[in-house]
């Protein structure tokens, strides 16, 4: 999903008695994220393995109510922005979330980790630990994205870029991130240096900690020069490989989009528009390499339809996840997780009912498959934010405790998804706050 800044939407105004009854509610639930400290021991978490479509902790099938807070690792590098993460990770922690999906990249800009093929700044890995480190005392796995097919925090552009400056890059059209063996050897570096990294806060290497629920290989792919998605797929076949050879106890995904290819007979029945075949990527064939874990599929109804009316976006939401979950169980048997999901306040006809709603269609999805054991394993809305952070929203930024409607339904799936496959000890004592009274 394209992330560009923008500015907050503008806040409701409540009557003075339901304003002060909210507060009270919220600071029952939220009061102490901001002032409490972490618990120093080492918070016990165990590897998700997965098992045909559904994931797997000692033992007990794990359905994943997640979300996407893909700045922490940028926050984390300066002291004045570190309390943020803290605070995100607490406040989704007391919600019942258990999983959080972020960059673990930034390529050659401001904060960035890696500033030149294979030259890393320790001061940014280390905000790198922290963000890890953190998460394990929270008792919050984090899905981790290892580069983005977009031009924001480096993304394939930047290593199609340092392959042109020294010379070796075959072209400079940013699909040779692809196929370029100079490129291929960079990422490859790139991953390597990070599976392998020894966390200074911890101790633990990256690809020994249970923190970690899996490796994304890539944001959003496309490769648009070469229509047939051969390309692509031999990148992902080359990169899951390796990533496993150097790590084999984490789950990898590849990071799409969910769009159907030229070799799906989906494509015009269930692609959103005639282009989304064109772009490379075919969620079925890059799915099923043995190496793939599972899938991955994103929702952005008002970007595929500009002027669709809100009820028919509704209705396709609806049958997009439930194509997919189909798939899952039919063709992969493999998860499927949809790992961004949004409604954009830049709509003509938006409001914040609206964004529930949407909200709402999505979850009682995941719920149903959860209820029927098919391979609807997660969803993760885009994207959660905490106070003053306004120059970094986008179209769909959300601070979840602002709103009692918005935390309720999502509390709401945390406690429902508890019911059906028991509580984690980690979030035992924020479940019993949350859930005695969820419906």
């Amino acid at each position: 999903m394209v992330k560009s800044g923008a500015e907050r939407m503008n806040g409701l105004f409540y009557p003075i008695i339901g304003f002060a009854s909210c507060v009270v509610f919220l600071y029952m639930s939220f009061g102490d994220v901001f002032t409490s400290s972490v618990n120093k021991e080492i918070v016990n978490l165990s590897f998700v393995e997965r098992n045909g479509t559904q994931f797997f902790v000692d033992g007990k099938v794990f359905y994943i109510n997640g979300w996407n807070s893909y700045w922490l690792m940028d926050h984390a590098v300066e002291g004045s922005s570190r309390p943020r993460i803290k605070q995100m990770l607490q406040g989704a922690a007391k919600m019942g979330f258990t999983v959080c999906r972020t960059w673990a990249f930034n390529d050659g800009g401001y904060n960035a980790l890696q500033i030149s093929p294979g030259r890393f700044d320790e001061r940014v890995f280390r905000a790198l630990d922290y963000v890890i480190a953190e998460a394990r005392q929270h008792g919050v796995r984090l899905l981790l994205t290892l580069v983005n097919n977009l031009q924001a925090y480096g993304g394939k552009t930047q290593y199609v870029k340092w392959a042109w400056d020294e010379g070796v890059g075959l072209s400079s059209s940013n699909d040779s991130f692809f196929y370029d063996p100079s490129i291929r050897h960079y990422f490859k570096s790139y991953v390597k240096t990070v599976l392998t990294r020894k966390n200074t806060i911890t101790g633990i290497e990256y690809r020994d900690d249970p923190t970690i629920f899996g490796w994304e290989l890539i944001n959003e792919p496309r490769c648009i020069t070469d229509a047939s998605g051969d390309t692509l797929q031999d990148w992902i076949v080359e990169m899951s490989t390796f990533v496993k050879s150097i790590d084999s106890r984490h789950l990898i995904t590849v990071g799409l989009e969910g769009f159907y290819g030229p070799k799906s007979p989906k494509r015009l029945t269930v692609n959103p528009q005639f282009w989304a075949s064109d772009l490379g990527a075919d969620f079925i064939r890059n799915s099923k390499i043995s190496t793939v874990d599972f899938a991955s599929v994103h929702i952005y109804p008002d970007h595929w339809f500009r002027h669709q009316d809100f009820e028919d976006k509704l209705k396709y939401v609806a049958k997009w996840m439930l194509s997919h979950i189909e798939d899952g169980d039919r063709e992969l048997q493999k998860p499927i997780m949809f790992t961004e999901f949004g409604l954009s306040n830049e709509n003509e006809d938006f409001d914040l009912d609206k964004r529930d709603r949407f909200n709402k269609v999505i979850l009682d999805v995941i719920l149903k498959s959860a209820k029927r054991k098919r391979s609807g394993a997660g969803s993760f809305v885009w994207q959660f934010l905490v106070e003053g952070m306004e120059e970094y929203n986008d179209d769909f930024g959300i601070v979840p405790w602002q709103r009692p409607s918005t935390y309720k339904l999502f509390t709401a799936q945390s406690c429902r998804l508890a019911r059906l496959q028991g509580t984690l000890p980690t979030q035992a004592e924020y479940l019993k706050q949350i859930c005695s009274h969820s419906p």
